[in-house]
Order: structure tokens, then sequence, then C-alpha cells
């Protein structure tokens, strides 16, 4: 079997590369998956036309990102007996499911290993909000395989379970051909911690690392794992289990969960605001700037 991403020969069976570490693709036969081979085929278009016309400003920009890690637990035993065409009709709906979550929230889908996928939140399309976007993609591809699974169950006897990781980092876009592939490279651990943290999630949950969960505070729930020791790493690492989405979904209510700083001495300030509000409830727009040292008011 041939690694996708350094080309090094690796024995039949293998789910790993022992040159490069990455995963392989799962044989289903000649022209198995051929409509998943080229990121082009897969990414919407109107997601393809934004990459292609920003790639000369991206390519070799150092960019903080969420990476997502998503496979089909046990694949190999679940396709192992299967005639090529019947694994296809049960892996296909599960890769399908998996690129839609991603690309609903602006994710691209740079890698997809036979059984699962690699996607990159906040870069070639940048986000701010990129590791949000990336657990409620987290979060909705779960849903959409489960919902897949009572079909599957019905017709082939068996109940796909997806893991997913998370790890937030940057990474360095190095090129990006017409096709949309990217030649990318990670600085830190943003790519290891995150097909790491696939690894270490049971089937059907998301495990997701404390970098991505801080930038997601106060739109998910999670619930500490403690810290686990991960091979590559001198020290453990926190892991959480993202559990789902907080209904509140703002950073203002995480802040205000854990206790927010009163006014002190900013009695001009805060009249400031009193008569803004005040002029708001007499049907007056208001707005207010706050900037260190001083505040302003305009209608």
């Amino acid at each position: 079997m041939q690694c996708g991403r350094c080309s090094s020969d690796n024995p039949a069976g293998a789910k790993f590369c022992g040159q490069c570490g990455a995963r392989l693709a799962i044989g289903l036969g000649e022209g198995a998956l051929p409509r998943f081979v080229a990121p082009e085929r897969y990414t919407p278009k109107h997601l393809s036309e934004r990459i292609l016309t920003t790639k000369r400003a991206l390519e070799g920009e150092r960019k903080q990102v969420t990476v997502l890690f998503a496979d089909l637990k046990g694949s190999m035993e679940l396709l192992a007996d299967r005639d090529p065409e019947e694994a296809r009709r049960l892996l296909d709906p599960v890769l399908e499911r998996m690129m839609e979550a991603v690309h609903r929230y602006e994710g691209t889908v740079n890698q997809v290993m036979g059984d699962g996928i690699m996607a990159l939140f906040g870069a070639p399309l940048a986000h701010e909000d990129h590791a949000v976007r990336a657990c409620y993609a987290a979060l909705d591809l779960q849903a959409a395989v489960r919902r897949f699974a009572d079909d599957a169950r019905r017709d082939f006897g068996v109940e796909p379970l997806v893991r997913i990781g998370l790890d937030s980092g940057e990474v360095v876009v190095r090129a990006i051909g017409s096709d949309l592939y990217m030649d990318y490279s990670a600085t830190g651990q943003t790519t290891h911690l995150a097909a790491r943290m696939e690894q270490l999630a049971a089937p059907g949950s998301i495990r997701v690392t404390a970098d991505t969960l801080r930038l997601a505070e106060g739109y998910v729930e999670a619930k500490s794992l403690g810290p686990v020791p991960v091979k590559g790493l001198e020290m453990p690492v926190e892991v959480y289990d993202l559990v789902g989405a907080d209904p509140q979904g703002s950073r203002l209510h995480a802040a205000s969960a854990r206790g927010l700083t009163e006014f002190v001495g900013r009695d001009r300030e805060l009249d400031a605001l009193a008569e803004g509000l005040a002029r708001v409830a007499a049907g007056q727009g208001q707005v207010v700037a706050c900037v260190p040292g001083h505040a302003t008011l305009s209608r």
C-alpha cells in the first residue's frame, strides 16, 4: 500500500504509514472511491471559488487553525468480508456526512483517507471563530452519522460509529494548487495532537484539547477527562470530551459564569452609559464607544 502523503510503500493491511505516520486508505477495489480522490470533486463550488480567489495571499502565511480528524471506527472489520460495491454503499454515506458537516461551517477537507477525513478550520478560509466552527461541525457530524446508523442497521446489519479529534494551533500553508490540493506544514504539535485525539476517542465521541476548548469557551459544553499521556510528547495533555453546544452560546455568558469584574472609579463612564440607555429608551438610537482611559457617546 502506497502512502498518499509521502509515497512510501507499506505492507498490505497497514493502517498507518511506517514513514510519516499518515493514515492509509482502505482498499475497496479498483475505482471504488473515485469521487473522493481530488478536493475539487467534493468541495462545494462557492467554497472552492473563495479558496482559489484568495490563494495567493494565503500561500506561505502562518495561520491559527483548528484541525479535525474523523474516521469510521473498526472500518477494517466492517468492510473486510463485503463486496467492494456493498462496502462503498456503506462507507460513502458516512464520508459524505463528514464532509457536509465540515463544509456547513466553511471548513476545508484537505484529505480523504479511505475511512475518514482531515479538515482545517481557519485556513485557507480565515475565521476568527475557527475553533467554534470546528466543534459545531464535529457535533453535527456525529448527529448525522447517528441518523444514518438506523438505515445501516436495516440494510447492512451494522452500526457505523465515528470518532473525532480536534486541536487548535498554528499551520503554514505552503501552496494551494488549482485542484485545491494544499501543501502545508504544521508548526508545533497541532496536526499531531488532533490525530492523537481522534485515536483516543471512543466510538461515537469527540475528544478536544485544552487549546481548542479555550477558544470555544462559552459556546460548547465539555467534560474534563484529565491529563492523558500522548505518544511523542513528554508531558500529558489535558483532554476533554465534547458533549454538546451551550444553549447560551456567548463569551459574555462564559465570563459571567466565572464572575465579572466590577467597575471601580468609573462614575463618569457609567453616567455616559446610563444617559445613552435613557436616550435609547426614548427612541433615539445610540452608539457607545469604550476605549482605555475615556468613554465617548455619539448619536
